[in-house]
């Protein structure tokens, strides 16, 4: 009963701690990984679960992990920058007033029986923030510094079965919370069903659910092949941002799903491969063009303008090596099509999400037969879009060119019961 208390307490600061500070921005404005075992192997874990985080991927993946909970952060630090070119001049625009922040994950299971295990997880699915302290809209007549805060939580209750022998499968429950707040880009209100919910109306909440569901098939002793999908993250409005985001301030959280494979051609080596796809236009704030807006259809309005992201594909491929001595190593790889098309960078300033190429390291060592600590470290090398046609004639024509590249680092401790 005391180790229950304590990891109830535990997991009730890490939730706070994840709903104040998360902030990603990886593939789009999704987390690459979910667990820093994962972030070590580039986020690779739709057939290869290391932990109980897997019911971020794939929650059929909990069967195959020892009972135990799992407690990690991540510092995150992304370098964001926006150029206007107008008339012939270019200015360069820093969002990075805010530059560090800190992710928690938290995740524990229990296997009921030898066929069935449950678990739950605290986890950041995603975020975008940029904090302009000098405001790339002041020449169009804003004010202040400017800058978006998009943060996701998801708190995940999860169960397993195995279905038949060398066959599981998984359902997660997603409880999501998310939190926005915008500043400095009131000259959008000119342009909005409701002016005064556009900008500088403080945090904003809005709370939702959906499902993940997952499968892994041990086809050989070697061999191992995954699916997982999950559902759009039905959430509701912010209300204090009604006339920002389209339908009326609607942001639903996309949904997405995934094949993968793992290889084990000996005892000590791994190599894995995931493809997951990212449904981002299916959400009409985060999907929809921004052309509309020009167009006479306000920000706000039923299928109304928002920031024109496309779909994303995800190529994720890692391999984990056990060595002597108690350690183990961990390499992974993965590269995207960024969301963002050339004409649509002039509102993506606020939303740079523009990384494709992301390669990782990572290692765990085993301190006792119960404890391991696991680090990671992840760069996504920098990518920028130039646009075309970007910004409209309503604020003077011209080019909106965004950048962005990340580092991030991992800790955690696993535990096993």
């Amino acid at each position: 009963m005391r180790n229950a208390r304590r990891l109830a307490q535990l997991c009730a600061a890490l939730i706070y701690g994840l709903a104040v500070n998360d902030a990603q921005a990886t593939n789009g404005y999704f987390a690459s990984a979910y667990s820093v075992k994962s972030e070590g192997v580039a986020g690779t874990a739709i057939a290869l679960p290391q932990d109980s985080l897997t019911i971020a991927t794939n929650p059929a993946g909990l069967l195959d992990v020892p009972d135990g909970f799992d407690v990690g952060a991540d510092l995150f630090r992304p370098d964001r920058d926006a150029t206007l070119v107008q008339g012939g001049q270019a200015q360069t625009f820093n969002g990075d007033a805010t530059s560090s922040f800190v992710i928690p994950s938290i995740g524990y299971l229990h296997h009921l029986s030898s066929t069935l295990a449950a678990g739950i997880a605290a986890f950041g699915n995603g975020g975008m923030d940029t904090d302009y302290a000098a405001n790339p809209f002041a020449r169009f007549g804003a004010t202040g510094s400017a800058g978006v805060d998009l943060e996701q939580l998801f708190v995940a209750p999860a169960i397993a079965w195995a279905v038949a022998p060398r066959n599981e499968v998984g359902l997660a429950v997603n409880l999501a919370y998310q939190r926005f707040s915008a500043k400095g880009i009131g000259i959008f209100g000119d342009f909005s069903t409701d002016p005064a919910a556009v900008s500088d109306r403080g945090n904003d909440n809005s709370y939702g659910a959906g499902v993940r569901l997952g499968w892994l098939g041990h086809l050989t002793d070697n061999l191992t092949i995954g699916a997982t999908w999950q559902s759009k993250t039905y959430m509701s409005r912010f209300t204090r941002y009604a006339g920002l985001f389209a339908d009326q301030g609607s942001f639903d959280i996309p949904s997405t799903y995934g094949l993968g494979l793992a290889l084990t051609p000996t005892a000590r080596w791994t190599v894995a491969l995931d493809w997951q796809e990212i449904r981002y236009a299916d959400v009409a704030a985060v999907g929809d063009p921004i052309n509309a807006l020009f167009s006479g259809v306000p920000l706000g309005a039923s299928d109304g303008p928002g920031f024109g992201w496309r779909n994303v594909s995800v190529i994720k491929l890692g391999t984990v090596v056990k060595l002597p001595e108690n350690l183990t190593l961990r390499a992974g790889f993965s590269d995207n099509r960024q969301p963002i098309p050339a004409s649509q960078t002039f509102f993506n300033i606020l939303a740079p999400g523009v990384v494709e190429t992301h390669a990782t390291l990572g290692l765990s060592w085993s301190v006792s037969a119960a404890d391991e600590i696991s680090a990671s470290y992840l760069h996504a090398f920098s990518r920028s879009v130039y646009g075309s046609g970007s910004i409209p004639p309503a604020f003077g024509g011209g080019e909106a060119n965004i950048s962005l590249s990340e580092n991030s680092f991992g800790l955690s401790w696993s535990h096993r019961l």
